[in-house]
């Protein structure tokens, strides 16, 4: 007896099925020298990152692709070989990324995310740097980074307080560490943006006014 047509695939699911079945396979092979554990992934992606800050430091755009592309066959691998390895705090990518990131108030490497303050345009910034994973990474090799306020009391580059620096193109340079890019990017919007004119921050978003943004 034929099995019910419900039960059948179609021809164009059968292909379906079978190019995941063999992407599957291809990644598996591309895969094979990654660790497969967290445990094991943890300290290979650590040592990945500072290879990582290595060739952002020396201007190497073609090893910083490769590490990034590595950085995402390590993030499938954990994932099953499925998509969405940054899909929610326990995905893989989110959980390299937290496992290895620098103590808050330390300039991270490149590829680490971080939390640190600078001096720039004559005020004090908080800085949340992207890491590998973090967006825009794969279609520029500057990683972003976004700038709270420290002193609302006083001007800043945007009159919320806040200001997200992301899709930052350009050629790589040697020599930019995390916090002196942050700065240079900084400055240069001050400069070229804001006419080099700071803005003050909107009463709504300073802490402790009526109707403050949380």
């Amino acid at each position: 007896m034929s099995p019910a047509p419900t039960t059948q695939l179609g021809f164009d699911a059968l292909l379906q099925s079978a190019d995941h079945a063999n992407l599957t396979r291809l990644m598996e092979r591309e895969c094979a020298h990654l660790p497969g554990s967290l445990d094991e992934a943890i300290p290979f992606y650590r040592a990945l990152i500072e290879r990582h800050h290595a060739a952002m430091l020396a201007g190497d755009a073609a090893t910083v692709t490769h590490l990034r592309e590595e950085a995402d066959r390590l993030a499938i691998k954990l994932n099953n070989f499925e998509v969405g390895i940054i899909a929610g705090p326990d995905a893989p990518g989110n959980v390299l990324a937290q496992k290895t990131c620098a103590p808050v108030g330390t300039v991270p490497l490149w590829g680490q995310i971080g939390d640190f303050e600078i001096s720039c345009a004559g005020i004090s910034i908080h800085i949340e740097m992207d890491g590998i994973f973090g967006i825009a990474s794969h279609a520029y090799h500057w990683l972003g980074f976004s700038a709270h306020a420290l002193e609302f009391e006083k001007p800043f580059i945007s009159e919320t307080g806040f200001r997200s620096f992301v899709a930052i193109g350009g050629a790589l340079e040697p020599g930019f560490t995390p916090d002196s890019f942050a700065a240079d990017i900084i400055s240069a919007h001050v400069k070229d943006q804001l006419r080099g004119k700071l803005l003050a921050i909107a009463p709504e978003y300073r802490p402790g006014e009526s109707g403050a943004a949380q």
